[in-house]
């Protein structure tokens, strides 16, 4: 019997359904009323089951249970939670390694409770790769919200190995995955400390701070400058600014791009899922303004205090989160003035002027009061041209550490994948 993961299973496996192994228990609706007898409770839901088979239980609500229904929907050491819908997270599961006396878990939640001497691990080890074959998506229903039903789930073909060797298999992934797991951490605080050393760079150079000649300012953002320097707020050096249109267009697979501030990052632009407008809104939205090379974007919704400068050699449009910063060329360098509103303190003034608990906005007529460092219009290119260098190096750095990061998960993956469906024997690996 074929199977997703696998053609052949090794000599003494068995091929069988998810239901063969474990018992199948959906949750149950939020209850936020107490229908008169029933108990406050701990419960397990869709966010507590993060990627890779990591339960997160440091954000935990509570709702009703019947005493009952607490009893039924229990959590204990040896279960395997598995996420029910949602675009972000069906399919993932998670072993749970302890027992969680008085919880529940709600219907984002089905619980696999193995049957006899199943091992857990080994059910969570096989639906994580599952999941990452895809078969996952293909398999559930997935028309509007995806869901990946109690029933389904019990479905799932997979192969049944003898007791002994689950445990073998998931003693091997345990170790395995962990081992990998940290070189992966490790990689990532490399990626997080050469952000920071980008951020230093930067604030060095666009405060001057090589220089010998140093004096104070009096401006509170920018103390220190050299003597041939000045402390300006950015209205005086823009002819114009403007942003996109206040309102959500209706979008089309083929026209023009439009950007919104998900889509301006510091050091690249990130269009993987720009969306588009069609000529005719193009047109419409052009009559505000119109990006044009050498203009700076500046991110004033959502994400603020963004800089990057228009580089793009086609048209575009901004919606409202996304400024559009209209030079003055004789007075700044606008890749000067992206990295100076990138350097710590624009930032900072970026969101001291951001207003909004859940809606950030940055509005217009704030963007204009951050101050900037304005040098000479020499020195600005020279420090353009240096600080392009030197984040090239540093960008190059973090696209390599990503890129072992990357090959680490697939790594790991192709092990867990191998591991469960018996192409490794993990008494040789060991």
């Amino acid at each position: 019997m074929k199977g997703p993961l696998w053609n052949v299973l090794p000599d003494g496996w068995l091929a069988g359904q998810v239901k063969n192994a474990a018992t199948v228990t959906l949750g149950k609706m939020l209850q936020s009323k107490d229908s008169g007898s029933d108990v406050r409770a701990p419960y397990m839901r869709a966010a507590n089951v993060q990627p890779d088979g990591v339960l997160a239980l440091d954000d935990v609500k509570e709702m009703w249970f019947g005493e009952d229904e607490l009893g039924q929907l229990s959590i204990r050491a040896g279960d395997v939670v598995v996420v029910e819908g949602g675009q972000g997270g069906f399919g993932r599961a998670a072993y749970v390694d302890q027992d969680l006396p008085g919880w529940g878990f709600q219907n984002s939640i089905n619980r696999l409770r193995p049957i006899g001497d199943f091992d857990g691990r080994f059910i969570a080890f096989y639906l994580i790769a599952l999941r990452a074959s895809g078969f996952i998506r293909a398999y559930s229903n997935v028309v509007s919200m995806p869901h990946l039903t109690a029933e389904k789930l019990a479905r799932i073909p997979i192969p049944l190995p003898p007791v002994g060797v689950q445990r073998a298999i998931a003693d091997y992934l345990d170790h395995e995955t962990a081992r990998i797991d940290t070189l992966i951490e490790e990689q990532q605080r490399l990626i997080e400390m050469l952000h920071e050393r980008r951020r230093s760079v930067v604030q060095h150079a666009v405060a001057g701070s090589d220089r010998n000649d140093v004096c104070q300012t009096g401006d509170p953002w920018w103390p220190e400058l050299p003597d041939d320097w000045t402390p300006v707020s950015l209205r005086r050096v823009l002819r114009g600014l403007a942003d996109g249109p206040h309102f959500s267009p209706n979008y089309v697979d083929d026209g023009v791009m439009f950007l919104s501030a998900r889509n301006v990052k510091v050091d690249r632009w990130s269009l993987d899922d720009a969306k588009f407008v069609s000529e005719a809104d193009y047109l419409e939205f052009s009559k505000r303004v119109v990006p044009e090379p050498g203009d700076v974007l500046y991110t004033k919704g959502g994400t603020t205090g963004i800089a990057r400068v228009v580089d793009l050699d086609f048209p575009f449009q901004v919606w409202v989160h996304v400024a559009v910063l209209k030079v003055r060329h004789d007075l700044v360098e606008p890749s000067f003035l992206a990295y100076a509103l990138n350097s710590g303190p624009c930032y900072d003034q970026s969101q001291l002027f951001t207003r909004g608990a859940t809606n950030n906005d940055l509005g217009l007529t704030r963007i204009v009061n951050i101050v900037t460092p304005l040098p000479p219009l020499d020195e600005q290119r020279r420090i353009v041209a240096y600080l392009d260098d030197e984040t090239a190096k540093i960008g190059a750095l973090i696209a390599e550490t990503e890129r072992f990061i990357e090959l680490s998960r697939e790594r790991r993956s192709a092990l867990i994948t191998a591991a469960v469906t018996g192409q490794i024997d993990v008494r040789k690996a060991a």
